[in-house]
C-alpha cells in the first residue's frame, strides 16, 4: 500500500513539473512581445501564428500593412514568404516521387539534359536530391546576381545554361553552402515531368487541396492585392516602403505569397506526415517521402553554446533541421528585399510558430519566436527581444565602422584623384561569362558602373585607392555597395575587373565576388 502510494505520489510530482516546465505562452504575452519587436527593430508589420495539436491558438496580426496605407495588419494579409516556398518545391517533387514519375537519386540530366556544372563529373552525379541539399560545392548564394536584384533580364534557361560557368568552392557533397538557383532547376524538373509549370502544379496540386485560398504561387497571379503588405526597409537611416524586388524566373525558390491562415493549414500537414483534412483522411504526401524530407543530408556546423542545448544541425529536403532542449526541431526563414519570414516546427510538440515582416530585419523573427518557443521548452529568464537587439547594435557597429572608413577616404580624396588619375585606361566595356556586359564610362565629368543585363546595378563609381574604386549604387534600399578592383596589363590600361561588397551585412545574394569580367572593347 505505502509503495503504491509512492509510486502514485511520484508520478503525480512528474506530471506537476511537467506542466511547470512547459507552460504556453499567453496570447497577451505574444501581444506584448509583438508590440515590443514593432518598435524595437521598427518594423511596420508583424503576424505571428501558434498552431498546437493541430489546432490555430494564435493568428494575429500586428502594425501596418504599410506606411503608405497605415492599414492593420490581420490573420489574412499576404506576405512574401520568400524561402519557406522550398518546402513547397521539395513537396511538388516528392508527390512525384510517390507517383513513381521520379526518385531522389534520378540523375538531373535524365530530366533537363542541358543542365551542366563546371566539373563534368559533378554532372553527371548530379541527382534531384543534390538540386535540394545545399552540397553542390558552389559557393554562398552563387549565381544569385542573376535573379537579384529584379531587374535582370535572365530567363529559367538562361540560368540553367550559365551554371556551367561558377567555379566551385568546395568539393561536392563535402560542405553546406545554400544555394537559389538550384532550386530554380528543381521547379523545372517539377515542370517537366507533371507537364504543368511550377506555379500551376504547386496551386492545384498542393494550395487547392490543403484549403489555402488566400496563398499564390507567384506575385504576378494574386489579382486582389487589397490586405497585402509592402515590403520596407532603411534608407538613408529611415524605414520606407521600398518595391517588391523578386525576378519570377526563381519562384521555385522563393516566390509564393501566403498568409497566416493558409500556412497555419500547411504546417499541421508538415506536422501529420502529409495528412490533412477532416480527420487526417486525406494524405498528400506518404510518410515515407515526409521523413525522407525530414533526414538530416548536409551537415551544418554548430559553432558556441545555445540555450536550446543544440548539438546537431543539419538540412534537410527544404528544411533546417537541429535538436533543441532534445527535440527534433525543423525550420526555415526566408527574406526578400524588405520582407523576413520564419517558419518552426518542433513535431513531437505538435507545435508550429509561424512569423511574417514587412522589414527585413531577421533579429524580430527571431526574438518572436524564441519567446513562444521558450514557454514550452520551459526555458525562463531570457529576454529574446534584448538579446536579438544587443546582436544587432553590435553587428550593425562593426560594419558601420568598416563602411564609415571607407567612404572618409573617398571623400578626402576626390580632388586629388581627379587630377592625378587618368579614367580613360578604365573606360570600357566588360563581360563575365554569366552575368554578360558591364560598361565603366564618363558621363558629364561623374564616372558610372552599368549592367546591360540588370539595370538595378548601376550607379556612381568612385575612387577609393590604387586601382580600385566604389560603386555607389543608385538604389539605396540594396544598401549592396561593392569595391569594383581593375587589373592591369603592361601597358597601365584596364584588362579586367572583379568585385567584393563592403558591408559584412550585404546580403549574400549580391554575390559580387563569384564575378570575372574581362575587357571585350
Amino acid at each position: 500500500m505505502k509503495k503504491s502510494l509512492h509510486v502514485l505520489l511520484t508520478t503525480v510530482f512528474i506530471l506537476y513539473v511537467v506542466v511547470l516546465r512547459s507552460q504556453p505562452v499567453s496570447s497577451a504575452k505574444i501581444d506584448s512581445v509583438a508590440n515590443l519587436v514593432l518598435k524595437t527593430f521598427d518594423v511596420p508589420g508583424i503576424a505571428v501564428a501558434v498552431v498546437k495539436d493541430d489546432k490555430i491558438i494564435h493568428a494575429k496580426g500586428y502594425g501596418v500593412r504599410s506606411l503608405s496605407n497605415m492599414k492593420k495588419v490581420d490573420a489574412k494579409t499576404i506576405f512574401g514568404i520568400a524561402s519557406n516556398s522550398k518546402a513547397f518545391t521539395v513537396a511538388a517533387l516528392g508527390m512525384l516521387v510517390d507517383e513513381g514519375k521520379l526518385t531522389w537519386e534520378t540523375k538531373v540530366t535524365d530530366i533537363i539534359p542541358e543542365f551542366r556544372l563546371y566539373s563534368p563529373y559533378v554532372t553527371e552525379e548530379f541527382t534531384v536530391k543534390d538540386l535540394l541539399t545545399h552540397r553542390s560545392g558552389l559557393g554562398l548564394g552563387a549565381g544569385d546576381l542573376m535573379i537579384w536584384p529584379d531587374s535582370s533580364n535572365f530567363t529559367r534557361s538562361d540560368i540553367i545554361h550559365n551554371l556551367r560557368y561558377l567555379k566551385a568552392v568546395s568539393s561536392f557533397r563535402t560542405k553546406y553552402d545554400y544555394d537559389n538557383n538550384l532550386y530554380i532547376v528543381a521547379g523545372e524538373v517539377v515542370a517537366r515531368i507533371s507537364g504543368m509549370s511550377w506555379e500551376n502544379f504547386i496551386e492545384q496540386r498542393i494550395m487547392q487541396p490543403l484549403g489555402m485560398s488566400g496563398s499564390y504561387s507567384s506575385i504576378r497571379k494574386i489579382k486582389d492585392k487589397s490586405n497585402m503588405i509592402d515590403p520596407h526597409a532603411p534608407v538613408d537611416g529611415k524605414v520606407q516602403v521600398i518595391h517588391n524586388d523578386w525576378s519570377e524566373t526563381a519562384n521555385a525558390a522563393g516566390g509564393i505569397w501566403s498568409n497566416l491562415e493558409d500556412m497555419c493549414k500547411w504546417v499541421i500537414m508538415q506536422m501529420n506526415n502529409g495528412k490533412y483534412g477532416e480527420g487526417l483522411s486525406k494524405q498528400l504526401l506518404s510518410k515515407e517521402v515526409h521523413e525522407e524530407m525530414w533526414t538530416p543530408q548536409t551537415i551544418i556546423p554548430v559553432h558556441g553554446s545555445s540555450t536550446y542545448n543544440t548539438h546537431f544541425a543539419a538540412y534537410g529536403l527544404g528544411w533546417f533541421l537541429s535538436d533543441v532542449k532534445g527535440y527534433k526541431q525543423a525550420m526555415h526563414t526566408g527574406g526578400l528585399a524588405g520582407i523576413v519570414t520564419q517558419v518552426t516546427l518542433i513535431p513531437e510538440l505538435k507545435l508550429g510558430i509561424i512569423v511574417f515582416t514587412n522589414q527585413q530585419s531577421g533579429a524580430a523573427f527571431n526574438a518572436i519566436t524564441a519567446t513562444i518557443k521558450d514557454s514550452y521548452l520551459g526555458i525562463k529568464g531570457i529576454d529574446r527581444v534584448k538579446e536579438q537587439k544587443d546582436r544587432v547594435d553590435k553587428a550593425v557597429a562593426e560594419a558601420k565602422q568598416i563602411t564609415d572608413e571607407v567612404w572618409a577616404k573617398i571623400n578626402a580624396q576626390q580632388k586629388q584623384y581627379t587630377a592625378s588619375v587618368d579614367f580613360n585606361i578604365y573606360a570600357g566595356t566588360y563581360r563575365d561569362p554569366w552575368f554578360g556586359e558591364i560598361v565603366i564610362s564618363s558621363k558629364n565629368g561623374v564616372h558610372w558602373f552599368e549592367s546591360k543585363r540588370s539595370p538595378k546595378l548601376s550607379g556612381q563609381l568612385l575612387y577609393y585607392k590604387g586601382n580600385t574604386f566604389i560603386a555607389k549604387w543608385n538604389d539605396r534600399s540594396m544598401d549592396a555597395d561593392a569595391f569594383v578592383i581593375f587589373s592591369l596589363d603592361t601597358d597601365g590600361k584596364a584588362t579586367g575587373v572583379k568585385m567584393k561588397a563592403i558591408s559584412p551585412l550585404t546580403d549574400f545574394s549580391f554575390d559580387f565576388q563569384d564575378l570575372d569580367f574581362m575587357r571585350v572593347e
